[in-house]
């Protein structure tokens, strides 16, 4: 799924503060961030990509019939067998270990639910209008930052906040004729992945990422199979392939996000993340010809204009408190 903004991972995909300074000691890694920031931009812009395209190939399987729940499950059980051998291998499964299981469980939950409301929505939605709905995480982000990491956010974001949500507004338009109620899928996925975004920095340098994206696909993997069951129908070659498609993509596509991080601060990747939504007007117009209207396009520039902003106030804020970025969610 998008994971909008660094956004919609089964994890990474761009969409606060830190521990206190004194905590944090910046890593070899950390340095290596202004070393090639256009690499690390040219990383972004090819997962959005692969992102996109594992969006549309799932819009693709929920429109022929098959229930979102077993969708979900194919990409995490891809998802799994991608992760386990890495886990697995190398450390013999001490990558499994974290300090902070709780919190990476509760972070997978934040990302299945993230995954599974998107895709509910794609069933019923234009691709390019679920996708730039779900670009209002980080707006989330920002009220769920002053409740749980107890950070303070200044005027300025409050109205960039503000700003998006009118952008929702705009590509929903409650109210009127042209609301669908199914619009309300990836605005609850957004708060999902904006739950899973907190968590993430939260659990930020006491795990490593590998064992993020590990508990991430374990986790999904886990709940989906206690469901599908219930939901399960016997998908065609085709559909298997295309299923086992949606999960290489989307774990390739968030796998390039972490890479991405070692090159750039999250704060100047973040914006790249919109071109996600470039690619999946275009995947929609050729697989679906679906083309958004002029009240999507509008709403969608307002809410990339408004998480622009915030990701620029989000560099100033770290600027003066001289402590490195945290990356999106990576799995």
């Amino acid at each position: 799924m998008s994971p909008g903004p660094a956004n919609r991972s089964p994890s990474v995909t761009t969409h606060v503060p830190p521990p206190k300074v004194s905590a944090r000691v910046p890593s070899a890694q950390t340095s290596r961030h202004s070393d090639k920031p256009l690499f690390g931009l040219l990383l972004i812009i090819c997962s959005t990509a692969f992102l996109a395209s594992s969006d549309v190939m799932a819009k693709y399987l929920a429109r022929g019939g098959m229930p979102p729940v077993e969708i979900a499950w194919i990409r995490f059980t891809v998802f799994v067998l991608i992760m386990v051998p890495m886990v697995l291998v190398p450390s013999g499964g001490k990558a499994l270990h974290s300090s902070r299981p709780l919190l990476q469980v509760f972070r997978g939950l934040g990302l299945l639910g993230s995954s599974i409301f998107f895709i509910v929505g794609l069933s019923f939605l234009p691709i390019a209008e679920a996708t730039a709905t779900g670009f209002i995480s980080p707006l989330f982000v920002t009220g769920l930052s002053v409740i749980f990491l107890g950070e303070k956010v200044g005027l300025r974001r409050w109205s960039a906040t503000l700003v998006g949500l009118i952008g929702v507004l705009i590509i929903v338009r409650p109210g009127t004729s042209a609301f669908q109620p199914a619009a309300i899928f990836p605005i609850v996925s957004a708060l999902c992945w904006a739950c899973a975004l907190v968590l993430t920095r939260k659990i930020s340098g006491a795990d490593r990422p590998i064992t993020t994206m590990a508990y991430a696909a374990v986790v999904g993997f886990l709940v989906l199979s206690v469901f599908v069951p219930f939901y399960w129908t016997t998908p065609t070659p085709t559909q298997l392939a295309i299923g086992i498609a949606i999960g290489v993509s989307s774990t390739v596509g968030h796998w390039i996000v972490v890479l991405a991080f070692r090159y750039a601060d999250a704060s100047v990747l973040a914006p790249f993340s919109y071109v996600q939504l470039m690619w999946v007007t275009l995947l929609g117009f050729f697989v679906f010809s679906e083309i958004p209207d002029a009240w999507t396009f509008t709403g969608a520039a307002i809410i990339i204009a408004s998480g622009v902003y915030t990701a620029h106030r989000e560099r100033v804020r770290r600027a003066k408190i001289a402590v490195p970025a945290e990356p999106y969610p990576t799995s």
